[in-house]
């Protein structure tokens, strides 16, 4: 499919991606009446949903997955939920295992390319609450589960009508070397603190499957996935997870109209995380590569983010 002119013209001090990124994350709120709702997963775990709804009954529902340590809660979760819920279309944000505020049950947990999960969030969706029109949408390590679920699959549920990835690092072992470089110190340190923070819990839980020494031992966000990522998830380390887990290698396959939105100037990007050769060969693929916007960074008119907007229209257009 042809790559989209974007329109995307934010105001004109959010032209900057540091300071679009940082606002969005930790400046701007979003406020939106959420239902908690937890299910049990296959292997006994559980992940827990927060829900919001339309005013009026809908057959419509858009499941939304958040990024590298969020949770549902997040201004760009409940952003998007609230601009559907506006739209008569329902909104599940999904909080990843061990990201609702209590550590999931297992060993492992989540990571970029796990998409189980996601596939027992949709079965959930069609056999338990009747969904017969869904929407998917995920920012940044979301958005690569989402790109990689829909084209690693022979068969995708009829009900899935479209799928919006948004800031997605589809080149995992790029936008890996991108997070070390010094431009991205400050959300390195901050991702890696979070992460590490979960881990001393779950060396509480797992004491001999993690030592303070290899607590100690983690230094960047490369140490982190060598360590744990890797080996509680099956990966012979963090190479093996970034290349076997990237979406890129999946998006010729994709057969369901996907919209992928990533900015130019997005500092956790690699240059191989603009598909655009994998854009123009598959129909289905489509490519919007705004100058501005940082990482999920496109700020816009009255708190209703760019990409939300372009979600939404997108999913109007192929919701047949």
């Amino acid at each position: 499919m042809p790559i989209i002119e974007s329109t995307y013209k934010p105001p004109f001090y959010f032209k900057n991606g540091f300071i679009s990124t940082v606002y969005s994350g930790l400046v701007r709120r979003v406020s939106l009446k959420q239902e908690r709702e937890r299910i049990t997963l296959k292997d006994g775990d559980f992940l827990d949903l927060d829900w919001s709804f339309s005013k009026e009954k809908s057959d419509k529902l858009i499941i939304l997955l958040h990024g590298l340590e969020g949770n549902g809660q997040r201004p760009y979760m409940r952003g998007t939920a609230k601009l559907f819920n506006e739209n008569n279309v329902d909104a599940v944000c999904v909080n990843f295992r061990g990201c609702s505020g209590e550590d999931n049950l297992k060993y492992y947990s989540y990571h970029s390319g796990a998409t189980e999960d996601l596939k027992a969030v949709i079965e959930h969706a069609i056999s338990n609450k009747k969904y017969s029109k869904i929407y998917l949408k995920g920012i940044s390590l979301g958005a690569n589960i989402i790109l990689k679920y829909m084209g690693e699959r022979d068969i995708i549920h009829a009900q899935v009508k479209a799928a919006i990835a948004v800031s997605v690092p589809c080149f995992l072992t790029g936008s890996a070397r991108e997070l070390h470089t010094l431009k991205n110190k400050l959300y390195h340190d901050r991702f890696l603190k979070h992460l590490c923070n979960k881990l001393k819990i779950k060396q509480k839980r797992f004491p001999e499957l993690l030592s303070d020494d290899t607590l100690k031992s983690i230094k960047t966000l490369t140490d982190f996935d060598n360590v744990y990522t890797a080996k509680a998830h099956g990966f012979e380390g963090a190479l093996d997870y970034y290349t076997r887990c990237s979406s890129l290698q999946f998006l010729s396959k994709i057969k369901t109209p996907t919209l992928i939105i990533n900015a130019l100037n997005d500092s956790f990007l690699s240059s191989e995380c603009y598909p655009v050769k994998e854009a123009k060969d598959n129909a289905n693929l489509y490519l919007e590569m705004p100058n501005h916007g940082g990482h999920a960074g496109f700020i816009d008119k009255n708190n209703v983010y760019y990409n939300e907007k372009r979600a939404l229209e997108f999913c109007k257009t192929h919701s047949k």
